[in-house]
């Protein structure tokens, strides 16, 4: 993904979107020696025995200031096509790539803060494995990845390459090994790099080498190019995928499999009804 749109000017295009927004204070000559502090105190997330635990006792330092959203177009439409169709299709098939049910959480253009400090990395997607919330999380507070909440990182991101200004083979990929994600994606659809239009990375020690296959054992996925239609636009799609290739359907593509099933157990009962019509057998009293 592009990220040069989400950059103040004085920061620079190479950079993401900055992490804390200046707060302005109203002065005036009779109040100028008055000044206000908050103060702060820290739980360690070591001493919880659960994600759940954690959201309940620890203290939630303010997030007001942090910037997760600066109303900024995505790149273009097919990237955002793109992102919905990875995301879409994780939660549409959780009991064929998730058989064991894994708390997790998947989303697309949503920036992962690592502390209060530093600006977030904005991924195309991302997968994050073993995530719990409590039920009444509250996704309007908590609207960006933040690291020291979730206490982890993600397990996988992608990227999808709109220019060469987004960083992916380079910045990006070094500011991910730093975070210590497990697997790295890059997806060239429009060629910007003339290479492999998908290459997948794993972790390797301090920094990525690619990974020779399309599947990724720890988190029981692939990843594989696709030729076809997604909401009504023919192309190549980066998809999901099983272990034997198979790619994990979307909303309409499994809809319309339940309704070819159904067509097609339909026309097997009609066709044995016909020939127990011409044995002389009424298929209604069977």
């Amino acid at each position: 993904m592009n990220t040069s749109s989400l950059v103040e000017e004085n920061i620079g295009a190479e950079h993401s979107l900055p992490l804390l927004q200046e707060t302005s204070k109203e002065t005036s000559n009779e109040t100028s020696n008055e000044t206000s502090n908050e103060t702060s105190k820290e739980k360690s997330l070591s001493n919880n025995t659960g994600n759940e635990e954690m959201f309940d006792d620890m203290f939630l330092p303010n997030l007001d200031n942090l910037i997760t959203e600066d109303d900024e177009p995505v790149d273009n439409v097919f990237s955002a096509k793109q992102q919905r169709f990875l995301v879409e299709t994780l939660y549409n098939n959780v009991s064929l790539w998730n058989p064991d049910s894994v708390p997790f959480l998947a989303d697309a253009n949503v920036g992962i803060f690592i502390s209060p400090t530093e600006p977030p990395l904005v991924p195309d997607a991302f997968l994050s494995l073993h995530i719990k919330m409590p039920e009444d999380f509250d996704y309007k507070k908590i609207r960006s990845y933040i690291v020291w909440i979730f206490a982890k990182t993600p397990d996988i991101v992608v990227e999808i390459v709109s220019n060469r200004k987004g960083g992916e083979m380079k910045r990006k990929m070094e500011e991910y090994a730093k975070l210590h994600i497990p697997y790295y994606a890059v997806y060239d659809p429009f060629d910007v790099f003339h290479g492999e239009r998908l290459q997948i990375y794993t972790l390797n020690g301090i920094g990525y080498k690619p990974l020779r296959d399309f599947w990724m054992e720890d988190i029981g996925l692939g990843l594989r190019l696709w030729e076809g239609e997604y909401e009504g636009m023919p192309s190549e799609w980066l998809r999901w995928c099983d272990i034997q290739g198979n790619v994990l359907l979307s909303g309409k593509e499994l809809t319309e499999k339940a309704e070819s099933r159904a067509e097609s157990a339909e026309s097997r009962a009609n066709l044995l009804a016909e020939r127990l019509r011409a044995l002389g057998v009424n298929p209604d009293t069977v």
